[in-house]
């Protein structure tokens, strides 16, 4: 890494005295473009053109331009990471079995073995839930036996492939129900939740691959596994799986653009605020004394906090009075044994750089994701902006991101504080993307619990 930090201030450095290069491997990223990507672009351009052919009326203009830009976005992507092509070659086949099992009658669902237990989009995305917590564990035991690491990222690989196979299967079966209950699975807070579990996973086996390192897994499958639990909650207590007609503000081809890049930003957020943990517990690796990591408590606690609050408007259920304890526990113990976990993971500078760039993605894509917004509320609505508790908290995660990044830029701001930071915009981007749904009415109380 070329930046230069001399004469920063010291709270701005990272305890490193040296910046040194980033261990990167550079086996499947991206290389000269050759044949195997447009091979890529055919099978994707193929099947895009059989769905325009074949439903040439269930899309407007507009959703036909954004298949065929999904088609070259997706091709650049594949070509910036070429494990991602095998991921979305292997999604598509095994979503397109699940449909030709269903063979056009939804109660399939109960009697095709395959898809009563592994790839209807329920069962899919319970597999997904299943393999995020398996691959917790192994992360975690990696830290004291190393040679299980492998395990946690197969684990979140399988998790990745189940969740993506759900989300398409249950799009189809949508259709199946009826024509006017089928829509992209990104409507509501059950769907959107699968979807930030398999941003945030995704993009840490990116940086998994990118930087030859397993030591981040069990941080950030944590924020996955505690979104696991809420979907579980969500899913099983207010009956969130069903399949419901789209709400009339979302009937827009807006919500195809705008979801999936301001949930790209939230994944890679929460990526860098776990990131941000272990940059602490790797600073505070070597201290005895309790007290400089009074404050890592205290954001821990918030962030604990905030879930045990959301779960009944503040009333709390048994379920959450044990899910808080048993985070308050699994936070004190990685405290007590931050010394082994600390010697296990990357340098300062490696940990760095992966929160700053997952800060600069997910900053570039939420700037989209609430311009993308703005002209959609003008379309709805007739104005741009009408300073909905949503868009304000949306604002405010912006100008959080936007000042992280300008310290950083400007002031070369690393080390304690940009990881507190990161934390601490967790805190305030969780609370953007739950708590103003919960406590703050307005006109986006589509998504209430």
């Amino acid at each position: 890494m070329s930046e230069n930090v001399i004469n920063k201030p010291a709270a701005f450095q990272a305890p490193s005295a040296k910046w040194q290069e980033q261990p990167v491997d550079q086996h499947s990223m991206r290389g000269r473009f050759n044949w195997t990507d447009i091979a890529f672009f055919l099978v994707l351009a193929v099947g895009a053109y059989y769905a325009l052919q074949t439903w040439p009326d269930a899309m407007d203009i507009y959703e036909k331009y954004i298949l065929g830009g999904t088609v070259f976005f997706l091709v650049w992507m594949g070509w910036l990471w070429r494990p991602l092509r095998t991921l979305i070659i292997g999604v598509g086949l095994i979503a397109l079995l699940a449909i030709w099992l269903y063979d056009g009658n939804l109660d399939h669902a109960n009697t095709k073995f395959l898809l009563k237990y592994l790839i209807s989009s329920q069962s899919a995305i319970l597999w997904m839930c299943a393999m995020f917590f398996m691959a917790t564990v192994m992360y975690w035991i990696s830290y004291f036996a190393p040679r299980f690491a492998w395990m946690g990222t197969i684990f979140t690989w399988s998790g990745v492939v189940m969740g993506f196979v759900g989300l398409l299967v249950r799009w189809r079966e949508g259709h199946l129900i009826a024509a006017d209950m089928g829509h992209i699975p990104v409507s509501n807070l059950y769907e959107v939740f699968v979807l930030f579990c398999l941003i945030t996973a995704v993009f840490y086996l990116y940086y998994e691959k990118r930087y030859n390192t397993r030591a981040l897994g069990g941080f950030v499958l944590l924020v996955v596994s505690s979104a696991v639990i809420f979907l579980l909650w969500y899913t099983f207590e207010r009956d969130a799986a069903t399949i419901t007609p789209l709400n009339n503000a979302l009937n827009s081809w807006w919500m195809k653009l705008h979801v999936p890049a301001n949930f790209i930003g939230y994944g890679t957020f929460a990526l860098a605020a776990m990131v941000g943990f272990a940059y602490m517990v790797k600073h505070h690796g070597e201290t005895t004394s309790w007290r400089p990591m009074i404050p890592l408590l205290l954001v821990g606690a918030a962030l604990i906090a905030e879930a045990f609050i959301f779960s009944d408007r503040g009333e709390a259920s048994i379920f959450w009075v044990v899910y808080f304890g048993i985070s308050v526990i699994i936070v004190a113990l990685i405290l007590m044994m931050r010394k082994r976990i600390a010697a296990s993971l990357p340098s300062f500078e490696v940990l760095d750089d992966v929160m700053y760039r997952a800060i600069s993605i997910g900053f570039a894509f939420f700037t989209v994701a609430t311009v993308l917004g703005a002209l959609w509320a003008a379309d709805a609505w007739g104005t741009y902006w009408q300073w909905d508790p949503k868009e304000t908290w949306a604002l405010v995660v912006w100008l959080n991101y936007a000042a992280w990044l300008h310290l950083r830029l400007m002031k070369g701001m690393r080390g304690t504080v940009a990881a507190y930071w990161a934390l601490v915009g967790l805190v305030i981007t969780t609370f953007a993307f739950i708590g103003v749904n919960i406590f703050l009415s307005g006109l986006h109380s589509y998504g209430e619990l």
